[in-house]
């Protein structure tokens, strides 16, 4: 039976969506048996294609902000496992920002690697496409309205907001985020990735 590195591999080699690619496919990312943390995101932008490393981007540093993780951690695939819902970049939006994550990556992957990564205490919900996915009839009608109900999918999941340059204003409107939900979050990650 194929183990990790060939589901990977195979993954990476991935070209199930690529006529709806502007910019072709690169899948971006990271797994190991030994991750402790799970985090579902989006899909990579335009500077995360380039580089072909996740959360390589502004919306990454802060990310981290929220974690409380230094990047040497963060990059570290035997705590952190990086797996969003689209592995590819969608595309821009003539509306402004990134196409939606394309919706061939999850059915088609996600179920295999979480096979391969069974150490997983806490998975991380970033954004309104993996809490809609991952979170079902749970989550709420609203993005606001799941991560303020953060509570309700302790201990393994919790869902966040997008860290992308729009969360700002997000924030400002909802001042509970920062004191509430960020220090339960840095505590758990921080409880499971760095002992």
């Amino acid at each position: 039976m194929p183990g990790l590195d060939e589901l990977l591999a195979e993954i990476r080699a991935c070209r199930i969506c690529a006529e709806h690619l502007a910019l072709g496919p690169r899948p971006v990312l990271r797994a190991s048996a030994t991750a402790k943390l799970l985090i579902i995101g989006q899909a990579p932008g335009t500077r995360v294609h380039e580089s072909g490393v996740p959360w390589d981007d502004a919306s990454g540093e802060r990310l981290r902000d929220w974690l409380g993780l230094t990047p040497e951690v963060f990059y570290d695939v035997t705590r952190v496992a990086i797996m969003p819902m689209g592995f590819c970049y969608p595309g821009s939006n003539p509306k402004g920002g990134d196409l939606a994550p394309r919706p061939e990556c999850a059915p088609a992957w996600h179920g295999k690697v979480m096979e391969f990564i069974p150490q997983v205490e806490l998975t991380l919900l970033v954004g309104m496409y993996a809490q809609r996915q991952y979170l079902g009839k749970a989550a709420a009608k609203t993005l606001t309205e799941t991560v303020r109900a953060w509570r309700d999918h302790l201990p393994g999941v919790l869902p966040t907001p997008h860290p992308s340059w729009r969360v700002a204003g997000w924030q400002r409107k909802n001042p509970w985020f920062e004191k509430e939900v960020l220090p339960e979050l840095r505590r758990r990650v921080h409880q499971i990735v760095l002992v």
